[in-house]
């Protein structure tokens, strides 16, 4: 985190906690993720914010899977979100899992129902739901709350035995049926789930409710500033009454604004429903606002490390414009990415005074961004090349400092060449252009004395690599698709996938994974997974310019 901006409202808290001398002057915070899907953009700010404290302050961060439903729980989410937080740049001091703690959470249930604060009730989901009332009216209980505390010890320890089935009885907080905050209407703490857990196996079939294993995890830990995102403001209250009555450690929550960002979705819900469906490859489709997605896109960790710093961290929710986002890997990649010429929609330029079947060896820099340009290539150059459709006019406007008959341009990286005629086909396609090139104009050593306007990449015929490449664009049409009317998925980019063939400079065949090329006047690109050494795949990660802002 940068020294020169204001700290924002949670930086606040600290400083004054450790100021006060609260906490013995620690700082330990934790990442606690569901292991139930990937982690997704919004995550990365929660991981920023947590991680980030801790560094500033000398603090540690624990990452705790609350793995306490396992029927939707797996270790390939687990192994995916590990992946992705030290890929973001950042290790944990430990390693923990809310299963880690059943024994102690159930311990804690037993002392509320020893207490008289907590009790078994056998009700429908239905029935518990209809007896907490609505927020203006309050809840009524039922004949179960009147349990004794001997009776209800004695039926907490046959659930945990496994005598019943699925369903069949609940343990609920005793708190308040008349508390404004309908999270105290005698919240769930344990449901009967007879289910295989990917880390205790069978030995319980019983599992905590998340708002019993949150906190009390939290407090186990000794977490000293408990970060969560607005939605649990209501859900305090109910953790703060379970420190009090168990006499835990009182680890204290805070809360911020989550992540939304335009053009997307945040609900894991509804991006498992994109992959269940197939409307995406997978989780880590680049189209995805996952970690993984992005990751796979050509996103870089520093870009959104700088996305979540630039954000801030906020009070009040808001929506980002996913422009921000680009425009922080397009700074990233203008300093890294090594540039490299690609002609994606090729017509033939012939050079007609240049020797047939001649090859030349030119050379490149990587990055001119960088001194010294990050060291270069060798770029093989003959009279036959590709370049793109664009790039010339039949009739060119005035200002068109491309191709036309009569106009010349500069070879990026090679010579001035004066269009002299073209060819069509029988459907009257443009198919070659013919110039003629100046030879003493070569790239860092032109004596020709003429000056050209515009410069056009190219890729020479003979040497030519082929590569699927890989156009994406924003997931959703809308700006904020989660507000439209109707199915969610209605408002998918039909375009937001297009691939095409397209012809790179042969340098490109050893592309490294992971590094960020900008395909000059196209884009910043990267190679993908799927790539193989008979076929090249690479995926645009962004294009040079916001081409959404006009639109």
């Amino acid at each position: 985190m940068t020294e020169e901006r204001a700290l924002n409202f949670i930086e606040e808290i600290v400083e004054n906690d450790l100021q006060t001398g609260k906490n013995n002057g620690r700082v330990h915070t934790r990442f606690p993720p569901e292991p139930n899907g990937y982690l997704h953009i919004g995550h990365a700010k929660s991981i920023c914010l947590n991680f980030g404290l801790a560094q500033r302050y000398n603090g540690k961060t624990n990452l705790r899977f609350d793995d306490t439903n396992p029927v939707t729980e797996d270790t390939e989410y687990v192994e995916s979100i590990k992946e992705d937080v030290r890929w973001l740049g950042f290790e944990w001091a430990n390693e923990l899992y809310a299963s880690d703690y059943f024994d102690v959470l159930y311990a804690f249930a037993l002392n509320l129902v020893k207490q008289g604060l907590a009790y078994v009730d056998d009700s429908t989901p239905e029935e518990i739901a209809a007896q907490k009332g609505t927020p203006t009216e309050p809840g009524t209980p039922n004949q179960y709350r009147s349990r004794s505390i001997e009776e209800n010890v004695q039926l907490f320890e046959e659930m945990k035995a496994g005598k019943y089935p699925d369903g069949a009885k609940v343990l609920r907080a005793k708190v308040d049926l008349a508390s404004p905050n309908m999270h105290l209407r005698d919240p769930l703490m344990y449901r009967i789930r007879h289910a295989h857990h990917h880390r205790t196996g069978d030995k319980w079939c019983i599992y905590p409710m998340y708002d019993f294993a949150h906190g009390q995890s939290d407090a186990i830990e000794e977490i000293t500033h408990s970060i969560c995102t607005l939605e649990f403001i209501p859900h305090r209250p109910l953790y703060e009454w379970f420190i009090d009555k168990l006499e835990i450690f009182p680890s204290r929550q805070y809360e911020f604004a989550r992540l939304n960002l335009t053009y997307t979705v945040m609900s894991k819900r509804k991006l498992l429903q994109l992959v269940n469906e197939g409307h995406v490859e997978d989780w880590d489709d680049p189209r995805m606002p996952t970690i993984s997605g992005l990751r796979r896109r050509g996103y870089t960790p520093a870009s959104i490390r700088e996305f979540c710093e630039r954000i801030g961290v906020a009070k009040r929710e808001n929506l980002i414009d996913v422009g921000l986002l680009e425009f922080c890997i397009r700074e990233d990649l203008n300093k890294t990415a090594w540039r490299r010429m690609v002609v994606l929609d090729p017509i033939k330029l012939i050079i007609t005074n240049y020797p047939e079947g001649q090859t030349e060896t030119l050379h490149g820099e990587n990055n001119p961004e960088v001194e010294g340009g990050e060291g270069g290539r060798d770029i093989p150059f003959s009279n036959e090349l590709y370049i793109e459709r664009e790039d010339f006019m039949e009739v060119p406007p005035k200002k068109f400092f491309r191709l036309g008959v009569g106009l010349m341009v500069r070879l990026k990286h090679a010579y001035i060449v004066k269009c002299e005629s073209f060819v069509k086909d029988a459907d009257g396609n443009v198919t070659e252009v013919h110039c003629t090139y100046i030879p003493e104009s070569k790239s860092g050593n032109d004596t020709s004395g003429i000056n050209v306007k515009g410069t056009i990449h190219w890729v020479s015929v003979p040497g030519a690599k082929t590569a699927e490449v890989r156009l994406y664009d924003r997931l959703f049409k809308s700006e904020n698709p989660a507000a439209e009317e109707g199915d969610f998925k209605d408002d998918l980019n039909p375009n937001s996938l297009q691939i095409i063939n397209a012809f790179v400079e042969p340098d490109l065949a050893e592309a490294l994974p992971g590094k960020g090329y900008q395909f000059i006047r196209k884009g910043y690109f990267t190679l993908d997974k799927l790539s193989t050494d008979e076929k090249l795949v690479f995926n645009r990660t962004v294009t040079l310019k916001d081409g959404w802002v006009k639109k």
